[in-house]
């Protein structure tokens, strides 16, 4: 019985990594994030008076 070492398997394409830019990135966190964090706000000032009084 013979024991087979793990290995990787090599990559079957030859696709390189993509470079996204920059303000790309913070201009797609900044669609998302604004809305979540009025959102987010919104509840917290609902919830706080009504368990707050």
């Amino acid at each position: 019985m013979s024991s087979s070492a793990s290995t990787t398997p090599a990559p079957t394409g030859s696709q390189q990594p993509t470079h996204t830019p920059t303000g790309l990135i913070a201009f797609a966190w900044t669609l998302v994030g604004v809305p979540l964090a009025y959102g987010l706000y919104q509840t917290v000032k609902t919830a706080s008076s009504l368990f707050g009084g």
